[in-house]
Order: C-alpha cells, then structure tokens, then sequence
C-alpha cells in the first residue's frame, strides 16, 4: 500500500500481554481496523450501597455513607474488531485469519504446558494447586489510554472462508474490565498502571472549563447554602 511522506502513521489500538514481574511485553496484537464505537460503564463503588437498590431505586445502606466511596469505580470497555484477510493482499495468508483469532483466543487460555504442569501436580496428589496465573493484559487506545484488563467477552463471528474453510474475515465482540488497585496487589505493575490512567483522567479534568452558577439559571450561590427557601 503506497503511502504519503507527509501523512502521519496512523495511532491504533491494541491489547498487549505483559510479563508482570518484568514488564516485557510476550504478545502484541494492533487491531487491524480501529473500531467506529467504545461504549464504557463506570459505576461507582459507594460505600453506603448495600445490594440491589430494587425497582424503586432506593437503597438501604447507612445513610452516613452516602456521599462516601469503598474504592475507585468498576468501568468496563466494550467494542466490536473486524478482521479481514482480504485487506492485506500483501500478506500471505495460508492459514486466512487464524492466527490472529488464536492469538486473542489465547488471552483467555492457559498454555498447554501450564495445563500438564496443573495435570503433574494433580496425579502426584498436590493437596491445592493454585490457579494458572495470567499475563497481564494491557488495551491502548491512544497515549491518553493505556490501562491494564481482565477479558470478560470474546464473542466470533465469521463471516466469509477460502476454499480450504480457513476463516478470511471476521468480527469480534469485545468486553474487557479495567483492573484497578482494588483487584491486584500493592506493588503490582498493573496497580501502578492503573494509578498513572487515574493521574492522566485527572489532568485531563483539571483542563474541563469550568462554569459559574449564573451558566445554571441560578444568581450566585443561590439553592447551595443552608438556607434554601422553600417551594
């Protein structure tokens, strides 16, 4: 594909494996295309919830809690990734897309030889095996969005296959959870992730313009004191 001097390399997304201990990144995987949507939840962790607030949308926890928080919110991230072997007409693909749809695939499962190390440990009677652990996964969307994740949805659909039934294009739906430094232990690589994704949401917050009351329909400070009137 011929490109321009004087068009800029575009930015893309993509999920990065990470060792935990040393940072090295084991797998990197750009998404072909950047997806049209990014639909985020952030729900807040409040200290005075107390389960499921019901149809009427009023809780029952302490009511001196209200304006309290447990730990930084709960977000998730959901987006659909295409992939499409046909794009990348100079790219041999003997194999269609396969391998990019085993490599994501592969965020979510155990290696084989972490799977026969649990067996060994099973048959020789280990009273606990501990579960098989991870590499952390980052997602990047940009500088501004470089957080660490746990997978939560991986959902194929594919759509067209050479005549060897290899899959050549597909769409993926993808849900992840950002782990924060509720979910992982002091001193983790991806806490001290999280907490600089944290400082960079906070700077950019500090650079919001800001707006008077007047901008509310309201003179002043009026409805903020304590000496509200009455309807």
């Amino acid at each position: 594909m011929t490109r321009y001097a004087d068009v800029p390399e575009p930015i893309r997304s993509g999920i990065v494996a990470v060792d935990p201990g040393t940072g090295t990144p084991q797998r990197v995987i750009v998404l072909q295309f950047n997806p049209d949507t990014l639909e985020r939840s952030v729900a807040p962790q409040s200290a005075g919830d107390s389960g499921d607030a019901g149809a009427g949308g009023a809780g029952g926890g302490d009511r001196n809690e209200a304006l309290r928080l447990k730990g930084p919110a709960q977000e998730t991230w959901k987006f659909t990734a295409e992939i499409d072997a046909t794009d990348q007409f100079e790219i041999a693909a003997p194999d269609g897309i396969h391998p990019q749809l085993a490599a994501l695939e592969m965020l979510v499962q155990p290696t084989t030889a972490k799977l026969r190390e649990a067996m060994r440990l099973s048959r020789q009677g280990a009273i606990e095996i501990s579960p098989i652990e991870m590499p952390l996964t980052l997602f990047t969307w940009g500088s501004k969005r470089v957080v660490p994740v746990r997978l939560t949805e991986l959902s194929v659909n594919e759509s067209a296959f050479d005549v060897n039934l290899n899959p050549i294009r597909a769409s993926l739906a993808i849900g992840m959870r950002i782990l924060t430094v509720s979910d992982l232990p002091a001193g983790h690589r991806g806490a001290d992730l999280y907490l600089a994704h944290l400082a960079q949401k906070e700077r950019l917050a500090a650079g919001a313009r800001g707006a008077g009351t007047g901008a509310l329909g309201l003179a002043g400070a009026a409805g903020f004191g304590t000496g509200t009137g009455r309807g």
